[in-house]
């Protein structure tokens, strides 16, 4: 009789510890349609909004030792289909160590556009896409891209606030203002939304594009680090709605779900950065396309896959 009541004691238990992890299930998948829609609520006049496809094929290959490459794109439509990519990055992520390294191609790099001729390489985007865009890298750099994703500017400060609702503390070395709608003032301090957007795209100083650049880098690898954490990871599916109508592209969700959880096991590495042109590989010149970066091509290439092969060595 004891042994009966046990038995049945158990599978009560049992019973009860799945009704809690079914309950436990229902409201977590609650939780996150709920956040979801109330993103995709905030950001309902995005630039992609109802797009259901890419600008035109993106024929990335396979990813390959465990890497997969990212062709990242900031763009400035102001309501025009498709705009210059302002901004041109490639992010590369190792699925064996879990490190993210993040290389700037400068927006004035003189390069040869498949079936265009010589131009500024963010023309790329502006006459074809993400597609013609990985054919002039891969011309040009011998680079592989497996998927891209391009970014409305429209939406920067939207998804910055949600990932960062503190905001983000920067050091600015000087009045900030030309070009950029608002004026920052200089000195350390914490910028949100808007403002940050403001501190990314702000050229008009002796540095110009180059600290631009570094200003890019410096804002998404401490973005990158608020997303990682604890309750970055809470308002993942909110951010996914904000999101989704500032984005276009071609990355599934198991590939999102497999870096991110590779980030959160690696948040503690440092995010690695390179700038293309390198230092000591170009000069300035004006073209018949305007001022120009005109580059040591095989120089650049091989500084281009040093640093993102360095880990497969």
């Amino acid at each position: 009789m004891k042994r009966r009541e046990r038995k049945s004691g158990k599978r009560k238990w049992i019973r009860r510890v799945l009704l809690l992890v079914f309950v436990c299930i229902i409201a977590a998948g609650a939780y996150i349609i709920t956040q979801y829609y109330q993103g995709l609520s905030e950001a309902s006049e995005g630039q992609y909004k109802d797009d259901g496809t890419t600008f035109i094929p993106f024929e990335g290959s396979e990813p390959q030792f465990g890497e997969i490459n990212v062709l990242m794109l900031g763009s400035d439509t102001r309501g025009e289909e498709r705009g210059l990519s302002d901004t041109i990055m490639i992010a590369n992520y190792n699925q064996d160590t879990h490190d993210i390294k993040l290389a700037s191609i400068m927006r004035d790099t003189y390069v040869e556009i498949p079936g265009h001729g010589m131009q500024k390489i963010n023309a790329a985007f502006a006459i074809d896409g993400p597609e013609l865009l990985r054919q002039t890298l891969k011309q040009n750099f011998d680079i592989d891209l497996h998927y891209y994703a391009v970014v409305d500017f429209e939406g920067f400060s939207k998804l910055a606030d949600i990932i960062a609702p503190d905001g983000i503390e920067v050091d600015i070395p000087h009045q900030m203002s030309e070009d950029i709608g608002m004026t920052l003032e200089p000195g350390r301090q914490v910028l949100h939304g808007d403002e940050l957007l403001g501190y990314v795209r702000f050229r008009k100083d002796a540095d110009g594009d180059y600290g631009r650049v570094q200003r890019q880098q410096e804002i998404i690898g401490k973005l990158k680090d608020e997303a990682v954490s604890i309750h970055g990871l809470m308002k993942l599916p909110k951010l996914l709605g904000v999101a989704d109508p500032y984005i276009d592209t071609n990355v599934d969700s198991k590939t999102i779900l497999t870096v991110g959880k590779g980030l959160i096991s690696g948040s503690e590495h440092p995010m690695e950065t390179l700038r293309i042109p390198v230092d000591n590989s170009y000069q300035n010149v004006r073209t018949d396309v305007g001022a120009v970066l005109e580059i040591d091509v095989e120089q650049n290439k091989q500084a281009l896959e040093e640093f993102l092969s360095a880990d497969r060595e």
